[in-house]
């Protein structure tokens, strides 16, 4: 049995140094209840960008203000803008799980990813998935991932995959991660309500799998009083998001949640072993897939905008 931490805190938005000293918190507390795996939602770091779904046609410059602070506040995973959370993941000895704005730093210096880290007890991180399609108007905000972190993980709280919000809406990419004999798939999301509970429960009976949602739980009070527009993109009182964080079993039986409008961390026991059980009937991936009829690939490789040669000619 394993104890996994559900964390539905807010960030402190376009903050990244003060969101990492949250994050820490929270796996500090979690760990204190026993947590072995400590999960944080969709863009935690530094947050969801909520405002995209709030603006106008003609609000450009205003676009690009904001924009361009979530794009100082966004982690370069070659520096150390990690290293507190990688540490803090050491120091309790749990895994982490957690959403960033990844900024590249290796080639254009500048276009932002969706992205989610799997972190190991060890401090070290076991995964990096970039979201392979933003949605709608998050096109504006990410670049299209590849498919090099499309994987599933060992780690002491069993096999591990990730998909970011909408992507557990794409069969093909679910299909990839039950083709690595999964056993927990986990979803940082800023969807929450009936309908995204629901495809939880779904994927969960599909894959023979754990599934857990988590979104962030974000009120107005919680938008900083210096954020561009403030007043004209939030409505005074108004929950911006639920939350929602929900554990499925691989029965497709919410375990706990859906965690509505509560800031603070759901907790669940896990028994990782319920995957293998579930799946002797219906294996999607295994006895009840149909090799013979279906054909499917995916191509894992990095994809570089550009290759420099520098070695000399002979």
């Amino acid at each position: 049995m394993s104890k996994v931490a559900v964390v539905q805190k807010p960030p402190s938005l376009l903050n990244r140094e003060e969101t990492v000293q949250l994050a820490i918190s929270s796996i500090g507390e979690a760990s204190g209840e026993g947590a072995d795996l400590v999960i944080f939602p969709e863009a935690f770091i530094p947050g969801y960008p909520t405002w995209i779904w709030r603006m106008e046609p003609g609000d450009k410059a205003l676009a690009a203000e904001i924009h361009g602070r979530l794009r100082a506040n966004a982690v370069d995973l070659s520096k150390d803008h990690m290293q507190p959370i990688l540490d803090a993941a050491a120091k309790h000895g749990v895994c982490v799980i957690v959403g960033i704005n990844e900024v590249d730093s290796d080639f254009s210096g500048t276009t932002l990813f969706n992205t989610v880290l799997i972190i190991g007890p060890n401090g070290r991180i076991l995964n990096r998935h970039r979201k392979l399609m933003p949605t709608d108007a998050e096109r504006m905000v990410w670049g299209l991932g590849d498919a090099s972190g499309l994987r599933v993980i060992d780690t002491p709280v069993g096999r591990i995959g990730t998909l970011i919000c909408w992507e557990s809406y794409m069969p093909l990419a679910r299909y990839a991660l039950y083709a690595q004999d999964i056993e927990m798939l986990v979803s940082p999301t800023w969807d929450s309500g009936e309908s995204w509970i629901t495809a939880m429960r779904h994927i969960a009976k599909e894959g023979g799998c754990w599934v857990i949602g988590t979104a962030t739980a974000l009120q107005e009070s919680d938008i900083p009083h210096d954020f561009p527009a403030r007043d004209r993109l939030f409505q005074q009182g108004e929950w911006i998001n639920d939350g929602d964080a929900v554990v499925v079993d691989p029965t497709g039986a919410i375990v706990a949640g859906p965690h509505s409008r509560e800031q603070n961390i759901l907790y669940a026991e896990i028994d990782i072993e319920m995957a293998r059980a579930a799946r002797r009937s219906l294996d999607v991936a295994g006895h009840y897939s149909r090799p013979d009829v279906f054909s499917f690939g995916v191509d894992r490789r990095v994809r570089k905008p550009v290759d420099f040669d520098d070695s000399e000619s002979s």
